[in-house]
C-alpha cells in the first residue's frame, strides 16, 4: 500500500528536480507502478526512493521508463486505421501540405503504423510527422525502428484488418529475432520530448492522435490535455483518441464534432458553428 503523503512528497520532489509533473495522473495505476518500482529499487518505502532519484540521474532516467506507460502495439484496434485510410485520409488528400502529431508516441508503434498508412494512401511525402513523448529512452527505441519479432506477428494480421494493400514484409526485415523497419518510414518524422501535462502547444496540426494515454490521466489532466489539443488543430482538423477514451465528458467537447464514435475520431468544428465569427465575416465589416 502506497502511503499518500510519501506519494504526494514524492511527485512534488520529481517535479522540483526534473520538471516531470506526474500530480493528476491517476493515483490507482500510478500507484501499482510506484509498488513494482520499489520491488525491483529494493527500497522500502517512497522517501528512500526520492532520496535516491534526487541524487543520481541516471536512476531516475532509468526509473522514469517504469513511472511512464509504454504499452502499444502495431496497428492497435485496426478499424481505427480504417477509418483514418476510408474518412480521414480522402479530407487530407485536398491540402497542398500536411502536419500531424503524435503524441504519446511511446516506442513507436503507432507512429510506424500511421506512416505506412500514409505511404499507401499517397500523403507521405507531403506529411511532417512530430512524434512526441515524455520518455527519451522510448523515443530512442522508436527512432531506432527495431522491434522483437513476436510484435510483427499482431502487425501482419492487425495490418490486413486494417485495409493493408501490400505484403507486410515489404516494410520490415527479420534479422536474428528482431524486425528492422525501413528507415524511410522516418525520413518526414520529427521526435521531440513532450510533457503534455506542463508544455504548450508547438504548432497547428491537420491531425493529431493521441491513443490509450489519457486513460491514465484524472478528470483535470485530461481536461488540459484535450484543450492542447484543441488549440493545436487547424480549423476542420481530426483528432484520434483510444477505444476506452472519451472526448464526450471533456470541457473541450462542444469544439468538435463526432466523425465515427465506435473509433473514436472527431474533428474540429469551425469558429462559425461555435456561434463565433468567421475570420470571413469579420473581413467584411466595416468601421463604423
Amino acid at each position: 500500500m502506497i502511503d499518500p503523503v510519501e506519494r504526494q512528497l514524492f511527485i512534488e520532489g520529481v517535479f522540483l528536480k526534473y520538471g516531470y509533473d506526474f500530480r493528476h495522473y491517476s493515483k490507482a495505476s500510478f500507484d501499482r507502478r510506484l509498488g513494482n518500482i520499489l520491488d525491483r529499487e529494493k527500497c522500502e518505502n517512497l522517501l528512500q526512493l526520492l532520496q535516491l532519484l534526487l541524487q543520481d540521474r541516471t536512476a531516475f532516467r532509468r526509473i522514469l521508463s517504469q513511472m511512464t506507460i509504454g504499452t502499444t502495439e502495431f496497428f492497435r484496434d485496426p478499424l481505427f486505421f480504417k477509418a483514418l485510410r476510408e474518412k480521414i485520409f480522402p479530407v487530407l488528400a485536398t491540402y497542398p501540405s500536411l502536419q500531424m502529431w503524435v503524441a504519446g508516441c511511446s516506442t513507436g508503434e503507432e507512429l510506424y503504423s500511421l506512416a505506412i498508412l500514409l505511404k499507401e494512401s499517397g500523403l507521405f511525402e507531403k506529411t511532417t510527422i512530430f512524434a512526441t513523448d515524455i520518455n527519451p529512452a522510448s523515443l530512442q527505441k522508436a527512432r531506432d525502428g527495431i522491434f522483437d519479432n513476436r510484435a510483427v506477428q499482431s502487425f501482419t494480421r492487425q495490418y490486413l484488418q486494417s485495409g493493408g494493400k501490400n505484403p507486410p514484409s515489404d516494410y520490415y526485415t527479420s534479422n536474428y529475432g528482431s524486425a528492422i523497419f525501413d528507415s524511410s518510414l522516418c525520413d518526414n518524422v520529427v521526435f521531440s520530448e513532450h510533457n503534455l501535462a506542463t508544455d504548450a502547444p508547438f504548432a497547428e496540426f491537420h491531425l493529431i492522435i493521441c491513443r490509450n494515454v489519457l486513460i491514465y490521466f484524472d478528470q483535470n489532466l485530461q481536461n488540459r490535455v484535450f484543450h492542447l489539443f484543441q488549440e493545436s488543430l487547424i480549423e476542420r482538423g481530426f483528432l484520434g483518441i483510444g477505444s476506452k477514451e472519451n472526448l464526450r465528458f471533456s470541457q473541450s467537447y462542444q469544439h468538435f464534432s463526432v466523425l465515427d464514435e465506435k473509433q473514436h475520431c472527431y474533428q474540429k468544428k469551425p469558429t462559425f458553428e461555435l456561434g463565433g465569427e468567421s475570420l470571413f465575416e469579420n473581413s467584411k465589416r466595416r468601421p463604423s
